[in-house]
């Protein structure tokens, strides 16, 4: 019988939210902030993982990197026939899956259509185009946009249920599909994941870091991973590469973007562009690795990442003279710019009870002490030191605007169906921090990697963050989850048919 290498797994809270602790963090300081258990973080259970022992010399494919899209790749291989192996460096699986928590974009889905909301791939194509500064590559959009539905109908057939509905900047309409409670996604998807690749008999290892990608005659046919002290050589009629961005690589970062240095960032610590680097040695192309993203509400204690989901679903922001300043609800980009345009170069998300008792991570946060609470808004403006009467006209009007549904002020049109009345009030204090490296290796429809030469590298795949072109030059929230699922599952299609 196989053996199983098992530990019990108590998840930080700097991997659990899309949001990430200093890249200093080490183990035992994860171990120690996770005491305090939330609806975020309850989830969390026992991974299991492959003992190293069990590895062997050759696989029909290899996946390098076990998040989100790593799982979703290997769990489609197996389901079209081919033996997949998934190789993680950490020592956990979940990548920066886990740390994910708006939720899912998608269009045209049966949760929607159950909900009466009248959304269209065309509508989520031409949103994300124009999010991206019509920059993305327009294939991989068109395929990312018609199969979104399919992506959620597939997670639904494995009992990973995304039907709790909200939206994120630059959308029109509610197609940012949650779990059913409305808590964070990632940790959620990874333990279906997971459970879908034990249930599979998938073989996950973890400590196996991949450091080269090999080839014969400019197809590739395996990998060298280190695995407990030792290099080996593993074979495959196809690899797929899933290591996701470099966003806690801050070398590699200033390089590309000199003007993020300094910056905190989002990212688990090892989102550090291996497998770009890899795939660049071997002759693969790189686009758009200057684009990288800056998240516009994140904690600089903790550098943990605020969802947009609280904007998502009514919180405004407020500059110290207690003002709204932008429309919350446009694009990350535009919004991290008008942040930064402040004197003070940080604000305020603002909310009520409503929100609160709406997106289930704002528990999550007020455990690691990010938020200030207080009966009124008067008292809130107090504790925040920002003028009372100021803050409090801001709400009112506000409220009026909600009451309207006409924002005169910044033109807001989404996320306005409830207004911020009912105490207690609320406040995170926020400013701009590193979160999606939106540049990555140049791939095609089919996930196969295109070398300088424009040409198909032969049975080699990407997905997910490590690749570049389909966010443009700004990605909108909760695409990067639907990327992962979308193209890892078509990695994984295309590379099992390879091997045929």
């Amino acid at each position: 019988m196989k053996k199983i290498f098992s530990r019990l797994l108590i998840l930080s809270s700097v991997l659990l939210l899309s949001a990430c602790g200093s890249r200093g963090t080490d183990t035992s300081d994860a171990i120690e902030e996770t005491s305090a258990s939330s609806d975020v973080t309850s989830g969390a259970s026992e991974q299991e993982y492959t003992d190293p022992e069990e590895l062997k010399d050759t696989y029909d494919v290899i996946i390098v990197g076990g998040g989100g899209a790593g799982m979703a790749a290997a769990i489609q291989a197996k389901d079209s026939g081919a033996e997949p192996v998934i190789l993680e460096k950490m020592p956990i699986a979940g990548g920066n899956t886990l740390k994910s928590s708006a939720g899912m974009n998608a269009s045209q889905t049966k949760f929607q259509e159950a909900e009466g909301i009248e959304d269209s791939n065309d509508k989520f194509f031409d949103e994300t185009l124009a999010g991206g500064g019509e920059a993305n590559d327009q294939d991989l959009l068109r395929y990312f946009v018609d199969h979104s539905a399919e992506a959620i109908d597939w997670l639904d057939s494995m009992g990973i249920t995304l039907d709790n509905l909200t939206t994120t900047g630059g959308m029109s309409e509610r197609r940012t599909h949650r779990p059913t409670d409305g808590s964070a996604v990632g940790e959620y998807l990874v333990d279906g994941l997971l459970r879908n690749v034990h249930e599979k008999e998938i073989p996950l290892f973890v400590n196996a870091e991949v450091v080269k990608i090999n080839e014969t005659d400019g197809a590739v046919n395996g990998v060298e991973v280190t695995i407990e002290g030792e290099i080996k050589t593993i074979s495959a009629d196809a690899v797929i590469v899933t290591t996701g961005g470099f966003g806690a690589n801050m070398e590699m970062v200033v390089e590309n973007n000199p003007d993020l240095d300094g910056y905190v960032t989002t990212n688990q610590e090892g989102s550090t562009g291996d497998g770009i680097k890899m795939i660049e040695e071997i002759d693969g192309q790189t686009v758009d690795l200057d684009q990288i993203q800056i998240h516009p509400t994140v904690d600089q204690t903790k550098s943990l990442l605020i969802t947009e989901a609280v904007r998502g679903e009514g919180a405004i922001l407020v500059n110290q003279a207690g003002e709204r300043f932008f429309n919350e609800m446009e694009t990350r980009d535009k919004v991290s710019q008008a942040i930064i345009a402040l004197p003070e170069q940080s604000a305020y998300l603002v909310f009520d009870s409503g929100v609160k008792d709406r997106v289930t991570a704002i528990d999550f946060y007020e455990s690691q002490g990010l938020t200030v609470s207080a009966d009124t808004i008067e008292e809130l403006a107090e504790e925040i030191n920002v003028p009372e009467e100021a803050l409090k006209t801001t709400l009112d009007t506000w409220n009026a605007a909600v009451d309207t549904q006409e924002d005169t002020v910044f033109g807001r049109e989404t996320a306005m169906d409830n207004d911020l009345s009912s105490g207690p009030f609320y406040a995170i204090a926020i400013a701009p921090g590193i979160h999606h490296t939106m540049g990555g290796v140049k791939i095609n429809t089919n996930a196969e990697v295109i070398n300088t030469d424009d040409a198909v590298i032969p049975g080699l795949y990407a997905a997910g963050e490590v690749t570049g072109g389909l966010h443009g030059s700004n990605r909108i929230g909760g695409n990067a989850v639907a990327d992962i699922i979308i193209f890892g599952r078509q990695a994984g299609t295309q590379a099992a048919e390879s091997v045929k």
